[in-house]
């Protein structure tokens, strides 16, 4: 029988397993549909088959990977559907968010917001091609926004579930050209409304951004596009 600190020891490789393969999803690394060998992988990491068994388990309960009976584990190759069932969950508690944002924001967390968005508005004015900066600043705005809600079950819901399947569809797929720009226009009134404390306004106008992104997704989906970026 596993003791308490063997288990305990198993825990910390599976949580590595799972931070080295989520990361390598989501960069692009490990392509949509590759398979993943579990016996390269932990000789790899140097872990045994356990741990990674328990990491595999973990990455299909977040949907970035799927297991089948002689195909072995796959990276995720997102559907339309998919797309719409993480979009009309991250609308909903998203909106949350953004409505305790509004009512536990303190002074120097207002700064820090409003100084993000300056940030993101001298980026996408520094570009040529209405892209939104690097990537992780649409993704740092939002998570500001769930850090803010002091609402730790729906941070590690958003951030750990939800956020890295986003940014998942936006590797495997080509973004649109424009939706920067309204994005940030989006996000501006957004954070004045949590900086006038109006959480109702806040709640509403991050689902309506929300929407946006999901329909501009939607149309990623439908056809090829010129790039640029989904936003939001």
């Amino acid at each position: 029988m596993m003791d308490e600190q063997t288990a305990d020891s198993d825990q910390t490789l599976a949580d590595r397993v799972v931070d080295h393969l989520t990361q390598a999803i989501i960069s692009g690394e490990l392509r949509p549909g590759s398979r993943i060998s579990e016996p390269k992988l932990a000789k790899q990491l140097g872990v045994s088959r356990g741990p990674l068994r328990e990491a595999t388990r973990r990455l299909q309960e977040r949907m970035l990977v799927t297991h089948t009976p002689r195909q072995g584990v796959r990276v995720i190759e997102l559907s339309p559907e998919t797309l719409q069932e993480v979009c009309a969950i991250r609308e909903a508690l998203e909106g949350v968010a953004a409505r305790e944002a509004a009512r536990n924001i303190t002074a120097q967390e207002a700064d820090e917001l409003t100084a993000l968005i300056e940030r993101h508005r001298r980026l996408l004015e520094s570009t040529d091609n209405l892209d939104y900066g690097p990537a992780n600043a649409d993704q740092d705005f939002h998570v500001a926004i769930v850090k803010y809600s002091r609402n730790e079950l729906l941070f590690n819901m958003l951030t750990k579930e939800y956020y890295p399947l986003l940014r998942l569809f936006r590797i495997q797929h080509r973004w649109i050209r424009g939706r920067a720009l309204r994005a940030l226009k989006e996000h501006q009134r957004i954070v004045d409304a949590i900086l006038d404390h109006d959480a109702e306004l806040a709640e509403l106008l991050m689902r309506r951004h929300v929407a946006a992104a999901k329909a501009n997704m939607e149309k990623v989906l439908a056809g090829p596009s010129t790039g640029g970026s989904t936003g939001g």
